[in-house]
This record gives C-alpha cells, sequence and structure tokens, in this order.
C-alpha cells in the first residue's frame, strides 16, 4: 500500500534537489531562493540547515568532503563546517540575466547544471514579454573544466541518467518536454538530442526528475500535484497524485533506495498564494515496490 507522509514541515520558499547519499545515509535538498542547505536522517529527524550568500540551483556533495554548489554566481565548492564558498568558474558572467537551476552527478563523477532565465520566475508577474530561450547545459569536470553541452534552453530541469549510463535525460519547464540523449560515460558527451516525454497540458510541466533501477524516469510535475513514471519508450506507466500542488523534485533514498522524497514550494506562483498544508515541505512516499540508484559524488 503506498503511503504519503510529510516529513519535514520546512516551508521552503523554493524546495528543491532532493540528494540521498549512501555514504552519510543522509537526504540533502536546498531551498533555492531563501540560499539555503538543508539535510536530514531517513524519517526526517536530526535535521541541519545550512547557509549561502546567493541563490542556489543545486548542489553535489565531493568525494572529498564538503559539496560543489550551482549558485547564482557561478560553480563554487562548500565547507559545511564554515558554511564558506570558494569560486570555481562562471560561465555565466556574461549573462547577467541567467542563474543556476537544476544538477546532477554522473557515474564517473561530473557534475552537470543547467541554467534559468530570471524573467522565468513566477514570481515576477509584472514580466510581460516571453522569457528568452537563452539558457545553457554546463558540464563541470573533475578537472574544474567547464564545458557547455546544449543551449536554447528556458528553464533546465531533470537532469538524470539510465541504468547504464548510455542515456542522459534532461528536460525545460517552459517548453514541458524532456529529451533523452546518446551519453557517451568515458567523455561526458551527450548527442542525438531528441524527445523523451512531453507534456503540453497547462495546468503542469516537467521539473527534477530521477531514474529508477529498472530504467523508469520519475518525474514531479511542478503546478500539477503528481508524480508521474514514464517507461523506457516515453510512455506513461504511473501516476501519483499528491497533497500539495506544486512539487519540485523527487529522488530515492533510505537504506534500501526504496523511498521516494520528493521538495515543494510554498513561494507564490504566478501571483497566486500557496495556501496548502505542507506547501514547501519535504515529503516520503513509501510502498512503492520500486528502487532507486545511488548517487555519485563529484569526483573533483
Amino acid at each position: 500500500m503506498v503511503e504519503i507522509r510529510l516529513l519535514v514541515d520546512c516551508k521552503n520558499h523554493l524546495g528543491e534537489g532532493p540528494l540521498w547519499d549512501v555514504g552519510d545515509q543522509r537526504l540533502y535538498w536546498v531551498d533555492s531562493t531563501a540560499c539555503e542547505i538543508w539535510s536530514c536522517r531517513e524519517d526526517g529527524s536530526d535535521r541541519l540547515t545550512y547557509y549561502l550568500p546567493t541563490y542556489i540551483g543545486s548542489m553535489a556533495l565531493r568525494e572529498s568532503g564538503g559539496a560543489v554548489v550551482a549558485l547564482a554566481n557561478g560553480f563554487n565548492f562548500y565547507d559545511f563546517d564554515t558554511q564558506e564558498v570558494t569560486p570555481i568558474a562562471n560561465p555565466l558572467q556574461d549573462k547577467e540575466n541567467y542563474r543556476f537551476n537544476d544538477g546532477k552527478v554522473d557515474r564517473a563523477g561530473r557534475f552537470f547544471a543547467g541554467t534559468m532565465g530570471y524573467d522565468f520566475d513566477p514570481l515576477n508577474v509584472n514580466v510581460s514579454r516571453e522569457p528568452s530561450a537563452n539558457g545553457s547545459l554546463y558540464r563541470l569536470d573533475p578537472d574544474l573544466s567547464v564545458t557547455e553541452i546544449d543551449t536554447g534552453m528556458i528553464c533546465s530541469n531533470g537532469p538524470c541518467w539510465s541504468p547504464d549510463s548510455e542515456t542522459f535525460f534532461f528536460g525545460d519547464s517552459e517548453h514541458k518536454v524532456i529529451w533523452a540523449y546518446d551519453y557517451d560515460l568515458a567523455t561526458g558527451e551527450a548527442t542525438n538530442k531528441r524527445v523523451h516525454c512531453s507534456d503540453t497540458n497547462f495546468a503542469r510541466t516537467v521539473d527534477g526528475a530521477t531514474v529508477d533501477s529498472q530504467g523508469f524516469l520519475w518525474n514531479a510535475k511542478v503546478l500539477g500535484g503528481r508524480i508521474i513514471r514514464y517507461a523506457p519508450d516515453g510512455s506513461i506507466d504511473r501516476q501519483i497524485a499528491l497533497p500539495v500542488r506544486n512539487v519540485t523534485s523527487v529522488m530515492f533514498g533510505g537504506p534500501n533506495l526504496d523511498i521516494l522524497y520528493f521538495t515543494s514550494m510554498a513561494k507564490p506562483v504566478r501571483g497566486v498564494p500557496s495556501t496548502q498544508p505542507g506547501a514547501g515541505g519535504l515529503f516520503a512516499i513509501y510502498g512503492l515496490g520500486v528502487t532507486g540508484l545511488p548517487e555519485t559524488r563529484f569526483a573533483g
């Protein structure tokens, strides 16, 4: 029997990026626009909060300790003990209207992170023009070099890989599409871009995603209050209705990788306040009968 629990009623402004670390046996996630990193144990206990100087799009733990974070001002290292950031590189220094958003590490230890335009921000209800599609997807290698992988996005989301690492998935919330690429784990190159699945229903759009051990993709449908599991051919396999509308991202975790955690946001969307109980909270889904895959730490 499937059960959904509110684990942490943290009321995140923009909760994002749940990350289960098998080494720490802890869940990490971010409050993007509150400039915070949160962490807890499997059951939501032992909560910790860390602070950052600016917006955070995503993070990954490092093999050598601490984290790598994609902040509004580029890639940085983060020290949990001192809560200090050390700059690595900022490929957005000439793109003042963009900041980093969702990101994840491939199984060779490279950190991928995409961008979003500030003019896409749903809080900015006075923006009358269409958001520009000048966003990019970047790869940060363990040697700290940065490579632009793809362009033309408005709001990047949901990077993840198939179990064999031969397919890379990546989405755009504004375009309401998740693409699939052929992926070369040896080089970090993504080629042969094509549509994996799309959602033209105006009531929801793609957000954070993860892939389970069977190769099915789980995607959070922000504005739609549901999570959808897509089969390897892109067809809808399963839908789960949620107690909050603005679900933002998903990740399998727990000792057996069989708990599906999801984040949410409490901030207004296109001027509409979020008044649902638990909005902005961290939730967990039990009893799905599915397991996830362990996440890799950044090798740099």
